[in-house]
């Protein structure tokens, strides 16, 4: 039977909701799990006797787990596959987690803080190739912009946990493991999904991957010729790929190098600014995280028309002024810092979304899921160092 239609022809159904929803699992436990041990150190410092440098240390050892995981899984995505690797780091997710809840000194602590990077890092390369993979071209930038806006959803729902906890006794300790009730969801929800059909096509498996567009849609599809290829990792260091790599990977660092120190250190920023100390800051964080989620809206609805160059340089003038403001103009009024604040996150969403959304573009399915961890992993380095 010849196929009757292309790939990219189908409409948006219920596998393409699952994939999209299950597989912006990752980025929405990077967000909650980031974001709760701000929350978290508001108790952890007195119990397991933290100062300013083991602070830092906790936050950057996270960061040096994700350059680990992003750079390595994505490479043995590629590799293996993606449904594989979709579930073996969730479960590790939800391990690591359950396991903090038991740490007593900041060596422990710190052990689990890179454990946990590594496999939420190893999620990203992952989740977003087989998006994308599953995505037309006309759904791809508004897929790859909701994963951007899951990460704010996990921020969030982290930010309100973390204040529900926060008077409870040892109440840490719960914040901390909490991340493994979502973990088994997103498994659950995993578990049913396909491979990727580009990822099959990719590796000469065409017969399994026909059979499998029969089994969801009914019907043989046809792709845009994909040949078999063998994965490359030195390719991504080419005259045609680095350039490239460089590119994202300065995005992705003026991006989140504020945005990680914001997040990380939020209830400690927002009580020094007046917004609220101890519980309540939680709650500042939560306004700081809504303003976030809104300004990764437009991009989504904007990426297909007004291009990604155009948004992308308008949306980081609007961000440098106001991280100038912030910075600059000593004594402002409250509200003027509230607006400033407001005003830089709710334009990061343009640079948000488009550090998703360009490595997925620029690079072919053999080598995608290698180019997100690099790019990742190099942007990572300049937050270690800024932490």
């Amino acid at each position: 039977m010849q196929p009757s239609r292309n790939f990219d022809d189908l409409k948006f159904s219920s596998i393409h909701r699952r994939i999209l929803l299950w597989g912006s699992g990752g980025p929405f436990l990077d967000g909650y799990v980031l974001v709760m041990i701000g929350v978290a150190l508001e108790q952890l410092t007195p119990a397991l006797k933290l100062d300013a440098d083991w602070i830092s240390l906790l936050g950057a050892g996270t960061l040096a787990g994700l350059f680990v995981g992003t750079s390595l899984f994505g490479y043995i995505s590629d590799k293996v596959g993606r449904r594989k690797m979709f579930l073996i780091d969730i479960i590790a997710i939800g391990v690591i987690s359950v396991a903090t809840m038991c740490v007593s000194s900041p060596v422990e602590l710190l052990v689990m803080r890179v454990l946990i990077g590594i496999v939420i890092g190893a999620d990203y390369p992952i989740a977003t190739s087989m998006i994308t993979e599953f995505s037309s071209t006309r759904q791809r930038a508004f897929s790859i912009s909701f994963i951007a806006a899951m990460w704010y959803v996990g921020a969030t729902c982290a930010d309100l946990v973390g204040y529900w906890l926060y008077d409870v006794e040892g109440g840490w300790r719960w914040m901390l493991g909490s991340a493994a009730i979502p973990c088994l969801l997103i498994l659950i929800g995993r578990f049913e999904l396909p491979e990727s059909p580009r990822w099959l096509l990719r590796k000469g498996r065409v017969k399994e991957c026909e059979e499998m567009m029969i089994k969801l849609f009914g019907e043989p599809v046809a792709f845009d010729e994909e040949q078999p290829q063998q994965t490359r990792f030195r390719d991504l260091f080419n005259r045609r790929h680095f350039p490239f790599v460089l590119f994202v990977a300065a995005i992705w660092t003026c991006q989140v190098i504020p945005m990680f120190a914001i997040y990380t250190f939020g209830p400690q920023i927002v009580g020094s600014l007046g917004l609220g100390v101890g519980k309540n800051a939680a709650l500042g964080n939560v306004v700081i995280s809504l303003f976030f989620m809104l300004g990764c809206i437009p991009p989504m609805l904007w990426l297909n028309t007004a291009g990604r160059r155009p948004l992308l340089i308008g949306s980081f003038a609007m961000m440098t002024l106001a991280l100038a403001v912030l910075g600059l103009i000593p004594d402002m009024g409250i509200w003027l810092v509230v607006m400033a604040f407001a005003v830089y996150a709710f334009f990061s969403g343009g640079p948000g979304n488009l550090q998703w959304l360009y490595p997925n573009e620029l690079f072919p399915t053999d080598i995608r899921a290698s180019a997100v961890g690099v790019i990742m992993s190099l942007s990572r380095i300049g937050t270690i160092v800024s932490t």
